[in-house]
């Protein structure tokens, strides 16, 4: 009994270091795992505090981003202001063209071919996100690329055969032709006041075309024309909006369009394009008469490219109130850089026109944006 009762001490004081070890190992297991916890707790502080830290240094190292987050109507008024100097130079330089260069429709491409130079620009650099086109799209495409393509032109061959504020002064029918282009092809019934407030603008155009010192039916016809095919293209160009932003919309149709162009340019003034550029060459220079047309079409592609972002940054009334505003500057700033002479009666037409547009403008986005059926 003495002996086993030894060796029953002796085993329990075997165990006991065993015990001790094992508790000793699980503690040390415990404080390792929360040491573990508290190391990984403040790596995710760090990973954290850097992303911020290089969040503001990208943020900071572009002051144009900067400037458009604290300043957020300034660049709308970027916008605006660009739209309209844009818009002012192309008018003024492409009648002074025509002046000693009367080819409309040649000139018309070269608008449409500097615009590739441009936007192939701002695609390479990331500046407009690129967007590729399927084949459904470019055939949908077609046909608002050609009414675009046809608009265009004639819009200037209006613009070499008339003034160029009187030519606007036509162009504010633009919607009359658009009211009645959505019932005929959607049967879109806009309300009541819309309709009424087209009034002043064929009112106003009646009133200025009676006494413009240089009317011609050439002029009159093609003005009105491109309104008809710019109407047409709005309508149908519509759907595809909602399957790419309105920037590269107008991109693509400016590509499809070019190639639109320049048959008509080719059929009506290839004859005497050569003797015409000749000529311009010899008047002017060759380097300024080719920085003329580049110039020109540089304008004329990032008027429009403008517009469409001043367009995304305001409300359509607002938008459509900076239209009016662009045309009073169009045709205030032409006829005193060109010298145009106009009548009283010719002015005050243009006027109640031009406000009519604005007036539309502001009615169709209040009362019926889409109109009904």
């Amino acid at each position: 009994r003495a002996r086993a009762t030894t060796t029953t001490t002796t085993t329990r004081a075997r165990a006991m270091p065993v015990v001790a070890f094992a508790t000793t190992t699980t503690s040390s297991s415990a404080m390792m795992m929360k040491n573990t916890t508290a190391s990984s707790g403040v790596m995710r502080a760090a990973v954290a505090k850097a992303g911020r830290v290089a969040v503001v240094a990208k943020a900071s190292s572009n002051p144009i981003e900067t400037i458009k987050e604290k300043f957020p109507a300034a660049e709308t008024v970027f916008y605006f202001a660009a739209w309209y100097f844009l818009n002012v130079q192309f008018n003024i330089l492409n009648k002074q063209i025509y002046n000693y260069f009367p080819y409309p429709w040649f000139v018309s491409c070269v608008h449409l071919i500097v615009g590739l130079f441009v936007m192939a620009f701002f695609w390479g650099s990331k500046l407009v996100e690129y967007e590729q086109p399927d084949k459904d799209f470019l055939k949908a495409l077609s046909l608002p690329a050609f009414l675009h393509a046809f608009g265009h032109c004639l819009t200037n061959v209006s613009f070499a055969a008339v003034a160029v504020s009187f030519t606007h002064t036509v162009k504010t029918l633009e919607p009359v032709f658009t009211s009645i282009g959505s019932y005929m092809v959607t049967g879109t019934v806009y309300p009541l006041p819309v309709y009424l407030s087209l009034l002043p603008i064929m009112a106003g155009v009646a009133i200025a075309s009676a006494t413009e010192l240089s009317f011609t039916w050439l002029g009159f016809l093609t003005a009105m024309s491109s309104n008809v095919a710019f109407s047409a293209r709005a309508i149908f160009s519509k759907k595809l909006m909602a399957k790419m932003s309105p920037l590269n919309l107008y991109n693509w149709v400016t590509i499809v369009a070019l190639l639109f162009c320049l048959p008509f340019a080719f059929y009506f003034e290839g004859a005497t394009l050569s003797a015409g550029i000749s000529k311009a060459i010899a008047l002017k220079g060759k380097t300024e008469f080719l920085s003329a047309l580049a110039l020109v079409g540089f304008y004329y592609h990032m008027y429009n490219q403008v517009a469409y972002q001043a367009l995304g940054k305001v409300a359509p009334v607002t938008h459509a109130v900076g239209n009016v505003g662009k045309r009073v500057f169009v045709i205030g700033f032409s006829i005193l850089a060109l010298g145009n002479q106009i009548s009283m009666q010719t002015a005050v037409g243009s006027a109640i026109a031009v406000l009519g547009a604005g007036l539309y403008g502001v009615v169709k986005s209040k009362t019926g944006k889409e109109g009904g059926h």
